[in-house]
């Protein structure tokens, strides 16, 4: 593995190492001495040596002493060579060299560290990786720097691999300096009492550091005491070490750092106060909290080492006193160790001024191949087997052996992470018990199975038994395996089922004896295969916790898992959010009006928010807060002012991402008023003032400018009194008011009101702060066209070192190119169009280059936009494209992890100016950053800022006829033609009927019938002739018989569609004055049952097809006329102007309609459309009852995006002449009420216009001859949804429509 730090003598480079850091009192010299050269040969051990001339004591860098280094009799992975130094010292190098004139040398590595010559600790790097690279001949030296120094007196090196073509061979050296150490033992029952000298305490800054070790996963440390009663514990408990403040009963929240800490291996520990802020560190991870304000600002009275008083341990989680050893511990640089051994602080129990330690012999099974098997010597009828063991699996076999005799199988193993004992006999489970739970915590558990006078016991902790009975011995037979089975055909009987153990043991005794594990190591007892021996190689993968937004950490032996539920991100580390940036992102994946989670900056910090999406011609987001309705206030006496706090559904750093990345942003400011000024103007102090983002106090109003002390009227010169800026300024004893918006979005929103001059007699007052809204997004629609593939865009060096997620949007016609790059000294990050069909995704972070691919059933260079979202952590690196199958690749186990990048950021393409991208890019994120592509192009030859085109990838998103519309920033649709209306001509129009309910939509009579009426009319004539209709409506009744749509003609011609008494669909069709009517029926159904159904009715000529729902259409043929002439009116509901009516249509007409009617259509013409939102600019005549209805609806499917009708107020004018309705405005309004009355103007304005634009066109429709063949599809091609070839006439004759 290449560790990126191997080079020759004479060029050390940092090597990111990680190992524990002790940064205690230390040389500030420089630390860089020998350590070894000077050594006697008796501080050199070593597993085996292959002569007295290899021996360890020739293993000195550059000496060519006997052999020329050390080599051990046997060349494999289980021999070592151990060099005792002097004392405790500070290590900050290793080098390394193979034995002299030989081919014998390492290549790979393990480094390791031991205060005892027991309980080795692996050098690790990056948390992970513990191998280090060697060498690659005998001569050369391979030195490697530890940027992080290591405390310890033992050094071990472990061969992994070697010249394949030689031995193992070593020579090496280590640097460093010496190490002053000042220590102090406690036995659990001891303590030390600390009084820090009151004239001398910092009130702005505290410091408390200190090393610790222990084996013990439980004790209290620090216990520090304040004048004010206030506490602060520092503990170790279950492995980790907390910190809680706490006054009285009251307890602030625990803050816990650290995992494993009862590893009996040194941890450093500080507590640094800066005024209220505290850094907590252990080892090199650190936390960081406020504090109260009270604790803040008060001196520490007393601190207690080691342990406290029995009561403040009744409070504390672990409940007992300290056991271990202390080190350098330093108070506001203060050495309490000093002061212990002058006796200068008080001393309770048995202290010791060295520190002791047990020798436990530990043993790491880490592979699927470790097991250890210990022979047994049979004792009789008792047994017992004992060990301590800790481990993350769920699952895992502690120990199996044979029963005596081959009677039998005895397996003790790890289910569901609680021990179970079975035992099979005669091919069948004759024992099964469990005992304990949890037991893959990580934590140390003792486990005991003991067998006596045929009573069996599994003990875990000493306290969770489970026995059984037996009636036969219960024994092993000749040998007890540990942990697994021999991979090999004769492995002695030992088989097993189970999966095997990962984890560590010690202390394993059978039959009361102590297992040596040393003579074990040394190949004098037992047998084992791919152990650690004396050492835990556990790892805390959690810690610190990889999870990212809130993710639950769980781990195994070799890997972590994040749960990312109710957190609102995925991916393997829950670093991506699974939620769009703003409401113009999901206004653009199709969805419609509603409450969506926004996610404004991705992957960053800033939570996702719950956010109401108003989707109309722009998609705005609605901010509330908690007072948005009319507030009236009433003269108080002695009450000069009244101040308002608007507390918002966002937080501060939500609002502050939302208003920033907005193109525009708004809020209401209403005041009313009556004897109660506001302003003052023109001259005086105003009486009230509103307060904004950034906590200062504006003096202007809504819609006026900031800093004019102005309100919108004084701005439009139109206030009631020109000599005031504000209407209410006047004092008028009559209501007025000063209503606007406010749009300065480095102001908003508005989070406090004050509102004076409300205490004198007669004043009164209302007030309304409105939502705040903004709509846009920046960073959505931020794009650049890069026109030259030697073109780029750079931009600083992305910083992505555990997580990297890159997303952007791209349309392209080119083949290939290169979106991004990144480049490191060996690392790098790639994306790129490797073919028109595949992105690839590539990067290297140390283990080598990486691919992932995705390939795409269809050309992605087809001047659309797609999306890439590539995603790149510890744990696997992803890659999307679109909605298509992404692809995932596995980060190598322990292998680096971090991305170590130093050039600049190229976007576009790379240094070396080859395989550029031609195309667009837009929207591109890093971490949740958006990267300003069109400020970069504007000073970028070959690069231009924006892209237009949207219809092309978006288009699709207008339904039901509607028409897609460009716009700089995305697009709209233009439903004119479309009896839907909506954001997407989605949202169907529907209206409930009354019997006396009628809408109809009439044309003026042909001109040969009207002479006289004007040539520049622009009213709708009727001289055309139609050979073919489009009709379809939806309808809800149960009325039968009734008629839902008629259509009748100046020449006594008509077309109804009705419902017959037995609710059965007929159209019926009179094309000839001197014919009886047509009548076409549809298949037997009964329609009037309360449902929605929907008809379509086309006609071709004499062709004529009817469609029920989605049953298939069914096709009929007319007998008469197959031209319909001068169109006269289309009515829906009841027929008010009937003349001479066909008599079947006069007696439904009678009964007038009752039920529901939707979205109805007649070629181009959307009458029910037309008399509900137009009715003052188009042709139609309402009679009876009629209001806009849900009625027509089907049931939502997208939860997110439940469209929501909203009753409409009016904004306040600039001048009022009544007093302010309060409370007058419903929830529904109070959410988006000024939204949508902005939103509704514009769009009645803008259709308008366009109404009026249609009314006076004149469209000329050639005749369309009928295919001499019917198929299924034909009715479609012959009635196309164009408006424009939706009626055929005769030549010459045309057709007015709006």
């Amino acid at each position: 593995m290449d560790l990126r730090g191997s080079h020759s003598i004479g060029m050390i480079l940092p090597l990111y190492l990680i190992f524990y850091f002790i940064p205690g009192s230390v040389s500030k010299e420089s630390c860089d001495s020998p350590l070894v050269s000077a050594l006697p040969q008796s501080a050199f051990t070593s597993s085996s040596e292959l002569s007295n001339s290899h021996g360890p004591g020739f293993a000195k860098l550059n000496r060519r002493d006997g052999a020329g280094g050390w080599s051990p009799l046997d060349s494999n992975k289980y021999q070592w060579l151990e060099i005792k130094l002097e004392q405790r010292t500070e290590i900050t190098a290793i080098a390394t060299q193979g034995r002299y004139g030989s081919s014998d040398w390492l290549t790979r590595y393990l480094l390791m560290f031991s205060d005892t010559g027991h309980n080795w600790r692996p050098y690790r790097q990056e948390d992970s990786i513990g191998a280090f690279s060697g060498n690659s001949n005998a001569d050369s030296v391979v030195m490697y720097k530890l940027q992080q120094p290591v405390i310890a007196q033992y050094i071990r090196i472990q061969p992994l691999h070697w010249n394949p073509n030689g031995r193992i061979g070593l020579r090496l050296e280590a640097y460093g300096c010496q190490y002053k150490s000042d220590v102090v033992s406690f036995d659990g029952s001891a303590s030390l009492l600390f009084s820090p000298d009151p004239s001398i305490s910092l009130v702005d800054r505290d410091v408390l550091s200190m090393n610790f070790k222990t084996l013990l996963n439980s004790g209290m440390l620090v216990h520090m005491e304040k004048h004010s009663g206030h506490s602060l514990t520092l503990e170790l408990f279950r492995g980790k070490l907390l910190l809680q403040l706490r006054k009285g009963q009251g307890l602030w929240p625990l803050v816990s750092i650290g995992s494993l800490l009862d590893d009996q291996h040194w941890h450093h520990v500080s507590v640094e106060r800066v005024r209220g802020l505290v850094n907590f560190t252990v080892d090199k991870n650190t936390q960081k909290f406020q504090l109260p304000e009270s604790w803040s600002h008060s001196e520490i009275n007393e601190i207690s080492f080691g342990g406290t008083s029995a009561d403040g341990l009744q409070k504390s989680h672990s409940r007992t006193n300290f056991h271990g050893c202390l080190e350098n511990v330093l108070y506001n640089d203060i050495s309490v160790m000093e002061r212990a051994e002058d006796q200068q602080l008080s001393i309770t129990g048995n202290v010791s001024f060295t520190c002791t330690e047990s020798i436990d012999v530990p043993v790491t099974f880490a592979s699927p191949e470790s097991f250890l098997a210990l022979p047994w010597v049979s004792g009789g009828e008792s047994a017992s087997v004992a060990l301590q063991f800790r481990t993350w699996n769920r699952a895992g076999l502690l120990m199996t052996f044979d029963l005596q005799h081959s009677t039998g199988t005895l397996w003790l193993y790890l289910s569901e992470a609680r021990a179970r004992l079975q035992i099979l006999k005669n091919g069948r489970i004759v024992t099964d018990i469990t005992a304990g739970a949890g037991l893959n915590d990580g934590q140390w558990h003792s486990l005991e199975l003991a067998v006596r006078r045929g009573r069996l016991a599994v003990t875990l902790d000493r306290t969770d038994s489970s026995t059984a009975s037996t009636s036969f011995p219960v024994a092993p037979d000749s040998q007890l395996f540990l942990g697994g089975c021999p991979d090999t055909v004769d492995s002695s009987g030992c088989r097993n089922p189970f999966s095997v153990f990962q984890g560590c043991m010690r202390l394993i005794r059978t039959d009361g004896a102590l297992v040596d594990l040393i003579r074990v190591q040394q190949m004098l007892f037992g047998n084992f295969s791919n152990l650690q021996m004396d050492m835990c190689g556990i790892i805390d993968r959690c810690s610190p916790n990889r999870c990212e937004h809130g993710g639950r950490c769980s781990q195994s032996w070799s890997t972590f898992h994040c749960n990312c539920s109710a957190t609102g991100y995925s991916g393997a580390t829950c670093h991506s959010s699974i939620y769009e940036a703003s409401c113009e992102a999901y206004k653009h994946k199709g969805n419609t009006s509603g409450f969506y989670y926004i996610d404004v900056d991705g992957s960053g910090p800033v939570k996702p928010q719950l956010i109401y999406c108003n989707m109309s011609d722009k998609a705005w987001m609605v901010i509330l807060h908690n007072n948005t309705e009319l507030t009236k206030l009433k003269a108080s006496s002695g009450i000069d002012q009244h101040l308002a706090h608007f507390n918002y559904s966002a937080d501060v750093e939500q609002i502050q991402a939302i208003i920033t990345q907005a193109e525009y942003c708004e809020q209401e400011l209403s005041y009313h008023c009556k004897k109660s000024r506001l302003l003052n103007t023109p001259d005086g102090a105003p009486f009230s003032w509103w307060v904004g983002r950034s906590s200062e106090a504006h003096m202007y109003w809504g819609g006026a400018v900031p800093g004019s002390q102005q309100c919108a009227c004084g701005l439009q010169e139109n206030c009631v009194h020109p000599e005031h800026f504000c209407n209410c300024d006047a004092d008028s004893k009559e209501w007025s008011n000063d209503s606007g918006l406010l749009s300065h979005k480095e102001h908003l929103p508005v989070r406090a009101l004050a509102v004076g001059d409300i205490n004198r007699s007669g004043s009164e007052a209302a007030y309304r702060v409105g939502p705040l809204q903004c709509y846009g997004d920046n960073n959505f629609w931020n794009a650049a066209y890069f026109n030259k593939e030697t073109s780029y865009l750079h931009f600083p060096t992305f910083h992505g070192e555990l997580s990297a997620d890159i997303s952007f949007l791209f349309k392209t016609s080119c083949s290939s190119g290169v979106f991004l790059e990144n480049l490191g000294i060996k690392d790098f990050i790639r994306i790129e169009l490797s073919s028109p069909s595949q992105v690839l995704f590539s990067f290297d972070v140390g283990n080598g280059p990486l691919e992932v691919k995705v390939e795409t059933p269809s050309a992605l260079n087809d001047e659309r936009w797609h999306q890439v979202r590539a995603e790149r952590n510890v744990k696997e690196a992803s890659l999307y494209v679109d909605h298509h199958p992404g692809a995932v690749q596995k980060a190598p186990a322990d292998g680096h992890m971090h991305l170590q990048l130093n050039s600049q950021l190229f976007v576009g393409g790379t240094a070396s100016r080859q395989k550029g991208f031609l195309g667009c890019i837009r929207s591109l994120k890093l971490n949740g950053k958006t990267l300003d592509l069109e400020e970069r192009a504007e000073i970028t030859p070959g690069v231009t800022p924006g892209c237009p085109g949207h219809c092309s990838s978006y288009g699709e998103l207008c339904q039901n006829q509607g028409s897609c519309v460009e716009d700089h920033s995305g697009f709209t649709c233009d439903c004119s033609l479309s009896p839907f209306t909506g954001t997407f001509c989605h949202k169907d129009v529907s209206a409930f009927f009354k019997p006396g309910t009628s809408v109809t939509y009439t044309f003026k009579e042909p001109y040969k019938l009207n002479r006289n009426v004007s040539a520049q009319s622009s009213s709708i004539y009727s001289d055309l002739t139609l050979r073919g209709e489009n009709v379809s409506l939806s309808f809800r009744t149960s009325q039968a018989p009734a008629l839902l749509l008629y259509i009748s003609s100046y020449y006594r011609e008509f077309l109804a569609v009705l419902l017959n008494r037995n609710g059965h669909l007929d159209v019926k069709y009179k094309l000839q004055h001197n014919r009886d009517a047509e009548v076409f029926r549809a298949s037997s159904r009964n329609l009037a049952n309360g449902q929605l159904h929907r008809v379509s009715v086309q006609r071709l000529l004499e062709t004529l097809s009817v469609q029920v729902d989605q049953h298939a259409k069914e096709y009929f043929n007319l007998t008469s006329d197959t031209e319909f002439n001068a169109i006269k009116s289309i009515v829906l509901g009841k027929v008010i102007d009937s003349g001479e009516v066909d008599p079947e249509i006069a007696r439904l007409n009678a009964l007038g309609f009752t039920g529901c009617l939707s979205v109805v259509q007649f070629n181009s013409i959307s009458p029910l459309k037309a008399a509900l939102l137009y009715p003052d600019t188009s042709p139609v005549i309402v009679t009876g009852p009629l209001s806009e209805s849900n009625c027509g609806s089907t049931i939502q499917t997208n939860p997110y995006a439940a469209e929501t009708t909203h009753s409409l107020t009016d904004r306040v004018g600039s001048v009022g002449s009544g007093e302010p309705i309060v409370n007058a405005i419903n929830s529904d309004s109070a959410l988006i009420g000024g939204v949508i009355a902005v939103v509704i103007f514009v769009s009645l304005a803008a259709l308008a216009v366009i109404a009026r634009f249609l009314y006076r066109r004149k469209e000329t429709f050639q005749t369309q001859e009928p295919k001499a063949e019917k198929t299924e599809d034909s009715p479609e091609a012959l009635f196309n949804t164009d408006p424009h070839s939706q009626s055929i006439i005769s030549e010459n004759q045309k057709e007015y429509f709006i």
